[in-house]
C-alpha cells in the first residue's frame, strides 16, 4: 500500500512544523561549524541537515528508517553537491548502537515515537554526545494543562513539565524555538494537498479509504483543538561537562 506519510509529506521540504529561518537559528545557538559533527536521527527526507551543513559547514550523518524518505534524501544530498558533509543511511534509530561521546550534537526533531517518548528519546541521544555538547529534541506540548475533557494528551505534557524532563535527563536547557500558528498552518496545508491530490489521482485504489479516513481525522483534530492547545518546540539542551 502507499505509505501514509510518503503521501501527506510529499511536498514537505522540512518534515515538522517549523521553517528554514527557524533552523538556521537553530545552528546559530548551537554555534555550529566546520568541526561540528551532528546526529540527526529519524531525519525524514533530510531537510534540517542539508540546511545545516550547507549554511554552517557542519557535518551530518542522518539515520532513517523509511525507504522512501532516504530516497529523497540521496537525491536532494546530490543535487545539493553536499556529499561530502552529509550522510543518511537507512536503518531503525532505535536498533542502531551510538558510540559513547561521539557527537557534538544529537538531533530528534518530531520523531520520539522512536523511543516510545520523550524520556527514552533522551535516555537514548545524551550518552552519545560529548560532555558540553547538546542533545536538540523537536516536541510537541500542550498550551493548556489540564487539556479539556475528552481530549487524549497522547503522552506529550505541558511546557513546562517538558522543560522537567530535560532536566531529569541531566541537561541544562539553552534555547527554545518555538513553532507559530503560521509554521502549524503551512506544515498540516501542505499535508491536505498532498492527500487531496493522491485522492482525486487515485480514487479506485484499495487503501484510498482508508487513508482518506486517516486525512479527514487529521484534519478535524487540527481544527477542532491542536491547532489553539498543541504547541511545538525545537528545544536545545546542553551536557555538563
Amino acid at each position: 500500500m502507499p505509505w501514509y506519510y510518503a503521501v501527506a509529506e510529499r511536498d514537505h521540504e522540512i518534515q515538522n512544523p517549523t521553517s528554514a529561518e527557524k533552523i538556521a537559528l537553530l545552528g546559530s545557538y548551537l554555534r555550529l561549524g566546520p568541526h561540528t559533527r551532528v546526529l540527526d536521527l529519524a531525519c525524514g527526507k533530510g531537510g534540517p541537515a542539508l540546511l545545516l551543513a550547507s549554511t554552517y559547514g557542519c557535518s551530518v550523518y542522518g539515520i532513517e528508517r523509511a525507504p522512501e524518505f532516504v530516497e529523497v534524501a540521496h537525491r536532494r544530498i546530490e543535487a545539493a553537491g553536499l556529499g561530502d558533509l552529509v550522510e543518511v543511511v537507512e536503518a531503525d534509530g532505535h536498533a542502531v548502537p551510538l558510540e559513547p561521546e561521539a557527537w557534538d550534537v544529537a538531533l530528534c526533531l518530531g520523531a520520539t515515537f522512536v523511543w516510545d517518548d520523550l524520556s527514552g528519546t533522551l535516555d537514548a541521544l545524551t550518552p552519545a554526545v560529548r560532555p558540553g555538547g547538546h542533545v536538540v529534541i523537536g516536541e510537541p506540548y500542550w498550551k493548556e494543562w489540564p487539556l479539556p475533557r475528552g481530549i487524549d494528551d497522547q503522552g506529550w505534557v505541558a511546557l513546562r513539565e517538558t522543560v522537567a524532563r530535560f532536566e531529569s535527563a541531566g541537561l541544562a536547557l539553552e534555547g527554545l524555538i518555538a513553532s507559530s500558528e503560521q509554521d502549524w498552518d503551512h506544515y498540516e496545508s501542505q499535508h491536505w494537498r498532498a492527500l487531496e491530490e493522491w485522492l482525486a489521482a487515485n480514487p479506485r485504489d484499495p487503501d484510498a479509504p482508508d487513508i482518506r479516513q486517516r486525512h479527514q481525522q487529521a484534519r478535524d483534530d487540527y481544527l477542532s483543538f491542536q491547532r489553539e492547545l498543541l504547541g511545538w518546540a525545537i528545544f536545545i539542551a546542553r551536557k555538563p561537562y
